[in-house]
């Protein structure tokens, strides 16, 4: 004899709607893509301008200086070490960036909407054959402190253009970004250690 109140249809299909609602995920992750191609787009304006600099276009020295925020902006005629280094910086920050985007595009959607089936794929990234939402959380803070680094860089090399105050609290968001890591992944640790000091 069945009883009436075991799998009652309303409640095995709230279940389902819920477990579906995850592909509302999937256009969060298409606008990341087209954030991601105009960091592309932007980094070759970068990178161009730097070429035509580098032969004399003025105006694209201009743009240079302007993007980089060069203080001494009025006496610039040609490239100099301090603008290539910044320029440089300022391209590297975009890949990392562009990769940060790559992780959280990949590892969410394979972590949070459904499998990619990319085991058998030649380019499947190392990473995403043990990613969680654990490691997950411990690459991009890690990423993220890798951005900060770059960025807190770019601003001491261009000290000159900023206050005392902005160079002081900018490395304080860095060292906060940096205690913000260590303290993930030691929790990540501290949670999955139980694990694999069971039979101790």
């Amino acid at each position: 004899m069945s009883d009436p109140i075991q799998n009652p249809p309303v409640i095995r299909a709230l279940p389902k709607l819920i477990f579906a609602s995850r592909w509302l995920q999937l256009p969060l992750y298409i606008g990341l893509i087209a954030a991601q191609a105009i960091y592309v787009f932007h980094f070759w304006v970068e990178l161009v301008h730097l070429v035509e600099a580098a032969f004399g276009n003025q105006n694209a020295l201009a743009a240079l200086v302007k993007s980089v925020g060069y203080k001494d902006s009025i006496d610039v005629t040609a490239l100099n070490e301090t603008i290539i280094m910044l320029v440089v910086l300022a391209l590297i920050d975009v890949v990392m960036i562009s990769n940060l985007l790559i992780m959280v595009i990949i590892g969410g959607y394979e972590t949070f909407v459904s499998r990619m089936g990319l085991q058998s794929h030649p380019d499947q990234p190392e990473w995403l054959s043990h990613v969680n939402a654990s490691v997950l959380k411990v690459k991009l803070a890690t990423a993220i402190i890798g951005i900060s680094s770059i960025h807190l860089l770019k601003t001491f090399i261009n000290a000159a253009n900023y206050e005392e105050k902005v160079l002081m609290y900018q490395t304080i968001i860095h060292v906060v970004f940096l205690l913000s890591a260590m303290a993930i992944a030691f929790t990540d640790r501290l949670m999955s250690s139980p694990k694999g000091s069971k039979g101790h």
